[in-house]
């Protein structure tokens, strides 16, 4: 008998080294996209996206990275005065002086992430960005699968990015981020990341099937000299010119040799990306994004077109800070029932329909990545509310929170197939669509589009047993 597609697609997968059902069985909540320990539901077929929505998201990386630009300026500008106090004043909340004076060097100065992955929900009412990531799992994933489904001929020519637009994507990247220089490219892969070191493996050697010299490696196989960091393999030592950061800067203290890494990309002996700069990983930059006090600078440093495509796809977000607000203020946008909020702790009392919110840390913590940390208000009793609300103030001096309009995923019909009986089954559910955006030429390119769906009952949408993961395509007639 013929073999299915979708069989073809898991055993590529399972080559790759990216696909292992666990032993057990058993569902896993908190799946790492990427991780290889698990398994996921198979897509019968790449995601269907309409040709309007693969157009807005090829327009939208140049105007995510304006964001980063913008943002790394009015950091820079708080901190020397010229902007608000306070804004450089929440970027640097929780983090260790020497990494704030670090991120601050002149050198570093022009730098932001040369990776971009928002995580974007289709609504009703449009799309709508709940956060972006600049250190993101699922690029070798997506790399993955992208050539699985293109080689099963499954909407081959529509995939967007391409059947090799990811690995060509992130070449392209590390290659800008060379400049003229010669050597070689070091992913290092921290022990608090290592669930996502078999798809960074695997695009490793995808780049080395390209003529560059990358190899996926823990941070104790760099080598320090005073001249450069250099790498030892199996084809003999050389010397690192690029070292892809996968690590998160709040494990530094975990990361062997993280020091002499960011002392070498200091004396420019190593471009590091993404930078060593947590005011750019911040989620709280949306909550600045949306502050009026704040308004006029993003408009003159955007320009009215990407303020104004920006600002409908950020939510209304805020920064949970504990300190009492003046009689007369109010928290800007606000409301409880119609009525201006001027504490926090009005909202613990918001009744199940007012509370229609997201609580999570804003980042520099093991709670800020991986969906961990999040909580939705009108999923919680009163009391469950009211905790994590103040669990959240508290939090302020180490870790800031931020406060998010919650916004419901259109509901989406999908189908995966089910190996017991070698059927595809449909299922409904919400959808994540994270593309991925890599900047080269003063450009960010998009490369390819992973789709997340979760069944209907899941409250939050991330990678799980449960999920459906697959890369997305341009749907073709009314047929699909």
């Amino acid at each position: 008998a013929t073999q299915h597609p979708c069989q073809s697609i898991r055993e590529a997968l399972r080559r790759d080294g990216l696909y292992q059902p666990s032993p057990t069985g058993d569902a896993v909540d908190h799946l790492p996209v990427g991780a290889v320990a698990h398994e996921w539901r198979i897509a019968g077929c790449p995601f269907p996206l309409a040709s309007d929505e693969v157009a807005f998201f090829r327009s939208l990386g140049d105007h995510l990275l304006a964001f980063y630009r913008a943002l790394n300026l009015l950091y820079l500008e708080s901190a020397r005065g010229s902007q608000p106090p306070w804004v450089a004043s929440y970027l640097d909340q929780g983090k260790p002086e020497s990494l704030v004076s670090y991120a601050r060097m002149k050198r570093f100065r022009d730098h932001v992430p040369a990776v971009i992955r928002p995580d974007i929900l289709p609504t009703d009412g449009g799309m709508v960005i709940t956060e972006l990531d600049s250190v993101p799992g699922g690029i070798g994933l997506t790399g993955s699968l992208s050539r699985a489904y293109a080689d099963e001929g499954m909407n081959r020519s529509d995939l967007v990015g391409g059947r090799d637009g990811m690995v060509l994507g992130f070449a392209a990247m590390l290659r800008d981020q060379m400049g003229e220089r010669s050597g070689g490219i070091a992913i290092v892969v921290s022990e608090e990341s290592k669930d996502y070191r078999p798809e960074m493996q695997w695009m490793a050697a995808q780049l080395r099937a390209m003529d560059l010299d990358a190899y996926c490696v823990e941070p104790r196989e760099v080598h320090f000299t005073e001249e450069s960091l250099m790498l030892e393999t199996h084809r003999g030592s050389f010397p690192i010119t690029v070292l892809y950061r996968f690590f998160e800067l709040f494990d530094l203290k975990n990361v062997p040799k993280s020091e002499l890494v960011m002392y070498s990309a200091k004396k420019a002996r190593v471009a590091a990306t993404p930078p060593f700069k947590p005011a750019l990983e911040e989620k709280l930059s949306s909550a600045l994004f949306r502050h009026p006090a704040l308004k006029s600078f993003w408009q003159r440093e955007l320009g009215e077109e990407t303020f104004s495509i920006l600002h409908g796809l950020i939510p209304r977000t805020w920064v949970l800070d504990p300190r009492p607000i003046p009689p007369m203020g109010v928290i800007p946008d606000l409301r409880l029932a119609d009525h201006p909020v001027a504490n926090w702790h009005e909202l613990t009392h918001a009744s199940q329909k007012d509370r229609r919110y997201v609580v999570k840390p804003s980042g520099f913590s093991e709670l800020a990545w991986g969906s961990r940390g999040v909580s939705i208000g009108h999923d919680l009793s009163q009391e469950q509310w009211a905790a994590t609300l103040d669990q959240a103030l508290t939090s302020f001096e180490t870790t800031p929170y931020i406060l998010q309009e919650f916004h419901k995923g259109r509901q989406v019909e999908w189908s995966y197939y089910d190996a017991s009986t070698d059927q595809l089954v449909p299922m409904s559910g919400r959808a994540r669509l994270s593309p991925y955006y890599f900047v080269s030429g003063g450009q960010a390119h998009l490369s390819g589009i992973l789709a997340t769906v979760c069944p209907l009952d899941k409250k939050l949408i991330h990678g799980m047993r449960d999920a459906i993961m697959a890369p997305c395509a341009t749907a073709r007639t009314s047929n699909g």
